[in-house]
């Protein structure tokens, strides 16, 4: 197994762990720190480059199908998303799961999300520094700075309200 198919293995069999355990909700400031670049592919075939998202609020959701918690938070940031793209909100779903878009996919086919969904690796696993936990909410101001992480679910009240914050 090559090195980096053992971190993202390593990193998926630890969310899984956590996931399944009884649910933290805890948050983490991330200071000032720049928001690492990534270019992935999104379900509908485009690519989406976080660079090019500058100007704007972005929340990275990192997520899998078989997290409950997961699962749950989307209608709410979907429902956000409705409300406040046109103020400059984007949303990417970054999926974990170990089985790609072959999981991603069917997953897509019996669910409503309006925002773009991508299969995300060992790299931006580490470029992020994530927990050994999902669902892990970042949250990106316009100047490209991340400024705040949330581990654990984010009621659709909460997520609306640190979105504000940044709009």
């Amino acid at each position: 197994m090559n090195h980096k198919r053992l971190i993202f293995f390593s990193l998926l069999c630890a969310v899984l762990v956590s996931c399944t355990s009884k649910q933290r909700s805890a948050d983490t400031s991330a200071g000032s720190s720049g928001a690492p670049n990534f270019i992935l592919q999104a379900a509908d075939g485009s690519t989406v480059e976080l660079s090019k998202l500058q100007g704007k609020v972005v929340v990275l959701n990192f997520w899998a199908t078989w997290c409950g918690p997961c699962r749950a938070e989307m209608p709410g940031m979907t429902k956000v998303y409705d409300r406040l793209k046109g103020r400059g909100l984007e949303i990417i779903g970054v999926s974990l799961d170990r089985g790609g878009w072959g999981d991603v996919r069917p997953f897509l086919a019996r669910n409503t999300i309006n925002y773009p969904i991508v299969v995300g690796d060992a790299e931006i696993a580490k470029a992020y520094k994530l927990p050994d936990a999902i669902p892990f909410t970042v949250f990106i101001n316009r100047g490209g700075n991340i400024v705040k992480n949330h581990m654990g679910y984010l009621s659709e009240e909460a997520f609306e309200q640190e979105v504000q914050k940044l709009l």
